[in-house]
């Protein structure tokens, strides 16, 4: 289903964890909508948009995560990559995480725990410049990504199908074989036109989901500040294997965070100014 073009309104949501989606790129395939409806649980029907799946792979460096109060400067800083489809639930439209790579163990356990969410711990890399990116990630040889970009001019103008695939605020996931859902909120995303210098990847086959495609689109933004709500049940009980044996509850992400034995990656974030 298509959107139309205004832009949709950011919730307005009580936040349990804020964090900045900072530097980000997205790289987006078009796909038959049949075959990703077959990774789905029960519950979540594949958005299209002139009846065509989509695929996202979106690297980014996280900044300021942390509990609502706490200044930002305080919160953890770590790449990320996250590889995504568009779907339609139970509570409106939304995102579908198939994966998502993190430099830092501790995010991706609080991760795990209160949200369900796929992460995995991987080595990654993000430099920063006036006008190029470069971004890194290498989960255990498995699956890995070296992206090159060139930053262009603002786009003022978005289209309706730029917004399908970015103005999203919802994310979906599984839990016990229950799907859950979270509320995401934003300022609208200020998108930028980009050139893609290196886009090497292998993340999308690494997850089965690299199917043909006759559409690629790509986007640059600075980033935006975003709100993360608690994770509440939906009506309906998935039929997909758990993810997590934990009880979801969004605290459990501040318990891990104060595990001082944690083991821990460095992520390795060298901003480059021009």
């Amino acid at each position: 289903m298509a959107l139309d073009n205004r832009y949709p309104t950011p919730p307005l949501v009580l936040p349990v964890m804020l964090q900045r989606w900072h530097e980000i790129c997205f790289f987006h395939w078009s796909c038959d909508p049949t075959r990703l409806q077959q990774r789905l649980p029960q519950g979540l029907q594949i958005d299209t948009f002139d009846g065509k799946g989509w695929i996202s792979l979106t690297p980014f460096l996280l900044t300021g995560l942390r509990p609502p109060l706490i200044p930002h400067v305080f919160g953890l800083v770590f790449p990320e990559m996250n590889l995504r489809t568009y779907v339609l639930g139970p509570k409106g439209p939304g995102i579908w995480f198939f994966s998502l790579d993190a430099a830092r163990l501790i995010a991706v356990l609080g991760a795990r725990a209160a949200y369900g969410l796929p992460y995995y711990w991987s080595d990654m890399d993000v430099d920063i410049g006036s006008s190029e990116n470069q971004y890194f990630s290498n989960r255990g040889g498995r699956a890995h990504a070296k992206i090159r970009i060139a930053k262009g001019p603002r786009i003022e103008q978005q289209s309706t199908l730029e917004k399908f695939l970015t103005a999203r605020f919802r994310l979906y996931s599984v839990y016990r074989r229950r799907l859950i859902t979270a509320a995401v909120g934003h300022a609208p995303w200020q998108l930028h036109q980009v050139r893609v210098m290196e886009l090497e990847e292998n993340v999308r086959q690494a997850m089965h989901v690299q199917f043909p495609s006759t559409d690629f689109l790509a986007h640059y933004s600075p980033g935006v500040d975003t709100k993360i709500g608690r994770p509440t049940w939906t009506a309906i009980s998935s039929k997909a294997s758990p993810r997590s044996q934990y009880r979801p509850d969004a605290a459990a992400f501040y318990r891990l965070r104060q595990c001082a034995g944690a083991r821990d990656k460095c992520a390795h974030a060298q901003i480059l100014r021009a």
